[in-house]
């Protein structure tokens, strides 16, 4: 698909090329990475390409000038932004709200912010800066405002009375940085993503897959590598249950959630209790300073683990360290960075694993990134 910007906007840095060459291009470059792996012959699967119109999470930075919003992403190589009116990337619902959303930023910015200058001395200013991270929910459209200035009562009073105007979205946070929880502002309704039927709550700056459809493309494939394994299954860094439901269908199963995030997994809990999930179990654990053990790790059957880019080392390290006799019998390897994953999997070879098949999905299309599910048995 063409796009308007596509020739500046650094969003997608190869949607110039040919859909085929591009895919070529992509799985070639995939195929090279895993050239890194320690084992003589690799089976691949049919590789996944997601197609446009189907991003249904974004990142955006704003501008705000004499009365004007610039809204988008930036340009190539540059901190400058282009103003984007559509995004070929992104799905309708949030494509037709653009306009809407750059209105509430308008109304916002305009509101001055009363700050403590030195001394005693108050100054007001505007915001002039920042971020907004939009979510489309199964529901409507999630948005967190980000931008380093506290939100006073005129701003709040702008955000009720557009949310009430604009049907689609329902519900609007904010936070001053990156990693700060974001503090609901209005919530007409509570987020929610439909994960294997089940109403999944979603807390206000969770991270989700791109797409419903690259979404599905993974669990497709967790559920393919599993096959017919079943009993004690480890899901580590399993964020909002994004594979935990799949895996928990099937009721022979008990799934062991495992992730950092308090807030995160408190929805999680309350999803899965709502629901009368009775084969969940969910534990707060930071994975990368301490890692499941060889003691906790020896009843899984399976082990399913999705870590951020920087991968898994630490918990890799303990389960590749697992006696043979108490191995889970199939490790699950999806990932976002092919890098870390080489590595990771690398460990899992010398650990006495063997690196069954892997897949290609193309869920960040027309960029350099590249995800995968790989399965291993022991």
């Amino acid at each position: 698909m063409t796009c308007p910007y596509q020739e500046i906007c650094g969003g997608c840095a190869h949607r110039g090329m040919d859909e085929q060459a591009y895919r070529t291009w992509k799985e070639d470059k995939f195929l090279s990475i895993m050239k890194g792996l320690n084992q003589e012959e690799v089976k691949f699967g049919q590789s996944v390409f997601i197609s446009d119109n189907t991003r249904r999470r974004a990142s955006m930075a704003f501008h705000y000038r004499k009365g004007k919003v610039v809204l988008g992403f930036n340009e190539a190589q540059s901190k400058a932004l282009v103003d984007c009116e559509t995004c070929a990337l992104l799905t309708p619902k949030i494509n037709a709200n653009l306009a809407n959303i750059r209105e509430m930023l308008v109304e916002i910015c305009k509101i001055p912010v009363i700050e403590k200058g030195k001394g005693k001395k108050l100054n007001s200013i505007t915001i002039a800066d920042g971020d907004i991270w939009i979510c489309e929910a199964d529901n409507g459209l999630d948005i967190v405002l980000e931008f380093d200035n506290k939100v006073e009562l005129g701003h709040r009073m702008v955000v009720f009375e557009l949310t009430q105007k604009f049907d689609d979205i329902i519900r609007v946070s904010h936070r001053r940085k990156v990693g700060e929880e974001a503090e609901p502002i209005v919530e007409k309704i509570k987020p929610v993503i439909k994960i294997a039927e089940t109403d999944v709550y979603i807390p206000a700056g969770t991270f989700l897959q791109a797409s419903k459809q690259g979404e599905q493309a993974l669990v497709d494939l967790v559920l393919k590598y599993l096959g017919e394994t079943e009993g004690q299954i480890a899901d580590l860094f399993c964020g909002v249950g994004t594979f935990s439901y799949p895996l928990a269908v099937n009721r022979k199963n008990k799934i062991t959630a495992v992730d950092s995030s308090q807030s995160l997994l408190e929805g999680f809990r309350r999803t899965v209790n709502r629901n009368m999930i009775p084969n969940i179990e969910i534990l707060t654990k930071n994975l990368f300073k301490y890692p499941l053990d060889e003691k906790e790790l020896q009843d899984f059957e399976a082990v399913v683990f999705d870590p951020p880019r920087a991968g898994a080392a630490a918990q890799v390290a303990k389960l590749a360290a697992v006696s043979e006799a108490h191995k889970p019998s199939k490790v699950i390897a999806v990932s976002c960075n092919p890098y870390s994953f080489v590595k990771d999997a690398n460990n899992l070879i010398a650990g006495g694993y063997k690196l069954r098949e892997v897949t290609f999905v193309d869920q960040f299309i027309y960029s350099d990134h590249n995800e995968l599910v790989a399965l291993f048995t022991k």
